[in-house]
């Protein structure tokens, strides 16, 4: 946590730099957008990706360091994030593929979606590292979490944007698995 902070701090703050001048409005319209789409990259691969039933060996070791690792110990504080060396070459990639297709409305939509990889990244570590009960909103979203964990790994796949649960039929507020 004391490298990813000022590490994705620094990052976001050189994207929000080379992304200027844009009008207001439609920067904010871009960056809305990539947020929305990280939104549904995090449910989607969390539900289809990191809970894949393989049945390789291989496979199933490869989703277990991807993710399993993380269910088996989900209060290690190693394992609540993924590792910069995972997720640097991925964001940059992300962020060569938006500039080539959409030049500068491609820096905005990369931002949108770094910023909710970001927000993400430090909220599901806080899930799992704090008790998260001062304030409402963050309590719902540890509660939600906590219950995939805990009670229903086949439900409640949405970390942030929990309304894709809810959408896809796969929100749970049971507290037992049934």
């Amino acid at each position: 946590m004391k490298i990813f902070l000022p590490f994705w701090a620094l990052i976001l703050a050189l994207v929000i730099y080379n992304t200027l001048p844009m009008p207001a409005g439609h920067f904010l319209e871009l960056v809305s957008l990539g947020f929305l789409m990280w939104s549904v990259i995090e449910y989607l691969g969390h539900r289809f990706l990191f809970h894949l039933e393989l049945k390789s060996a291989f496979g199933q070791h490869l989703i277990f360091i991807i993710h399993g690792n993380h269910h088996d110990l989900p209060s290690d504080p190693l394992r609540n994030m993924l590792p910069l060396n995972v997720t640097v070459p991925i964001a940059a990639a992300l962020w060569f593929g938006a500039v080539s297709l959409f030049h500068q409305n491609g820096k905005a939509i990369f931002l949108g979606f770094l910023l909710g990889y970001v927000g993400y990244d430090f909220i599901h570590y806080a899930c799992h590292q704090f008790p998260m009960k001062k304030w409402p909103f963050f309590r719902r979203l540890h509660r939600h979490h906590m219950l995939h964990h805990y009670a229903k790994p086949d439900r409640n796949f949405a970390v942030t944007a929990i309304f894709w649960d809810r959408i896809c039929g796969t929100k749970s507020e049971k507290r037992r698995q049934s």
